[in-house]
């Protein structure tokens, strides 16, 4: 695809291939700045959600950093998956390595919301991780039960909607948890997670793969358990700066776990969010500046 842009505030649509059990797919990313800047900061979204979520972060960013955001398979502009059991984190972290090895970072940071974070983890806690810097939203190695049944609950719908307005109600609803946004920003976060059918004059629906929530939905108990031993491993494996972004009233990312995240990795530091649940979207003066505050400090 080509590096040109119409517009500096736009970004660029990018792709590479990646390896499942079923063959190769297609993952997708969205790059702002400069193509040539070896200062990277990789954006990694929510279960639901895309790339494009990282529109206000990356026009704040794009003049000090390449940034990066890609469609995690099975999202937005990403290939879906033939087999829906390949929808899981380690698929997920194996895709990500040919977009490392295409980006060829001198200076790579991460900055994962909730999914995003779960797979940044895992990256930065290997020996030798490229990452130097992790910022976690709202995300941690113990994910709350309940939490986790609430989005089971709406992840498998495949929602019809004939008019964008019903698009807008079903995602408020679905999202109430984000905090208060204007009406300008719910139609903005809705519009980074529908598309639109035969054109412009079919219905909406919602841009990913139903079938992610097959591989969701059968975590048990037993693997759950086993997931948090290995996140837990892998998190105070970690040796870079750690910003763990805590929405006070998440119930994904709770305030016991947040305590032991402090007490188990050194490099950790936390920041909490008022009056906002699972997870901070980042829109905001405020919620950037506490961003852009922890990127651009020098290590």
């Amino acid at each position: 695809m080509s590096h040109a842009t119409l517009e500096s505030n736009q970004p660029r649509l990018e792709s590479v291939s990646c390896l499942s059990p079923a063959g190769l797919h297609s993952m997708a990313y969205w790059e702002w700045g400069d193509p040539d800047n070896d200062r990277v900061l990789l954006c990694v979204h929510g279960l639901t959600r895309t790339g494009r979520d990282f529109d206000d972060l990356a026009r704040c960013l794009s003049s000090e950093f390449r940034v990066v955001c890609p469609d995690i398979v099975g999202r937005g502009q990403s290939s879906w998956l033939s087999k829906p059991s390949a929808y899981v984190v380690p698929q997920y972290v194996s895709d990500m390595m040919p977009l490392l090895g295409r980006l060829r970072a001198r200076t790579l940071y991460w900055f994962g919301t909730s999914l995003g974070g779960l797979i940044g983890m895992a990256l930065a806690g290997l020996a030798g991780s490229p990452i130097q810097k992790l910022v976690l939203n709202d995300v941690g190695p113990s994910l709350d039960p309940g939490a986790l049944m609430r989005i089971g609950q709406y992840v498998g719908q495949a929602p019809i909607f004939d008019h964008f307005d019903e698009a807008v109600s079903y995602v408020r609803a679905v999202s109430a948890s984000f905090g208060s946004h204007s009406d300008a920003q719910w139609r903005e976060l809705t519009r980074r997670v529908v598309r639109q059918n035969q054109g412009e004059k079919g219905p909406w629906s919602m841009h990913y793969d139903p079938a992610i929530a097959q591989a969701f939905n059968a975590i048990g108990p037993e693997l759950i358990a086993a997931g948090e031993v290995a996140l837990w491993q892998a998190y105070t494996s970690i040796t870079c700066p750690i910003l763990i972004v805590h929405g006070a009233l998440s119930d994904l990312l709770t305030e016991a776990t947040v305590r032991k995240m402090l007490e188990r990795n050194p490099h950790a530091l936390r920041v909490d969010i008022p009056d906002v649940g699972h997870a901070p979207t980042f829109m905001s003066p405020d919620q950037l500046s506490i961003a852009c505050e922890f990127l651009l400090e020098k290590p």
